[in-house]
């Protein structure tokens, strides 16, 4: 009897240690265990760290992110639990979506319709500080529509946001994290956060907004990206 019990006590605590162990393993693939900041090289970002910061994505996780204007908040664009969340944390109603990053035209023109006149405008300026508004197509999820389902797209001038869109295969979020330094993105969204990544300070500038919707292009706000070419 006596030895009955010891063996189901033993049991018992490997099977614990076991969950715990396994628990420990997950926090640490979502970047929940100990420090979540993954300090990235921003000119020649390491292969196996944009690696991990996908696979976080993957997972549904949320990231924190430099971009060429500042640090930002986001998840992959087909994650719907991660875009409400990212609106939760933001206080933003979900009628007021937020815009979307590619790594390059091609992309774009897979998420929005693009004229000749708009692919012409956007490789003058991309990669570069703008948002360029268009019309989606019906890859984008309509959670990620206006009313008018016209998506926002970016293309950084950023080697670390372009290897994560390029390694994970699709668009990611863009929303700025009002923060300018990692470890304050931390501290203010560590319950939300799988990483943070740390490309370096940045000079926090919002990006110049450009609608491309017809031939006219209208500038929907001046920004670091010079608007003197849509004027």
């Amino acid at each position: 009897m006596l030895f009955a019990l010891s063996f189901c006590a033993c049991v018992s605590v490997m099977i614990l240690i076991s969950h715990s162990q396994k628990t420990i393993d997950s926090n640490r693939r979502l970047g929940h265990y100990g420090s979540m900041i993954l300090s990235v090289n921003p000119e020649n970002p390491q292969k196996r760290l944009i690696t991990r910061v996908c696979e976080v994505l993957e997972q549904g996780g949320l990231i924190a992110y430099p971009t060429d204007t500042f640090y930002g908040i986001g998840c992959d664009l087909m994650n719907k639990k991660g875009i409400q969340l990212i609106h939760k944390l933001k206080n933003r109603p979900l009628k007021q979506p937020f815009s979307i990053l590619c790594d390059s035209l091609k992309e774009i023109s897979r998420y929005a319709k693009v004229s000749n006149y708009a692919y012409k405008t956007m490789k003058r300026c991309l990669p570069g500080p703008y948002t360029f508004v268009l019309d989606a197509t019906q890859l984008v999820p309509k959670i990620m529509l206006t009313k008018r389902k016209t998506i926002g797209i970016r293309v950084p001038d950023s080697a670390i946001c372009l290897a994560i869109v390029k390694t994970l295969g699709r668009p990611i979020i863009s929303t700025s994290a009002g923060k300018d330094e990692p470890y304050a993105i931390e501290e203010a969204f560590a319950p939300y956060l799988g990483l943070v990544v740390d490309g370096g300070p940045i000079n926090p500038e919002p990006s110049s907004v450009i609608s491309l919707i017809g031939d006219v292009p209208e500038v929907i706000r001046k920004g670091k990206g010079d608007v003197s070419l849509f004027l």
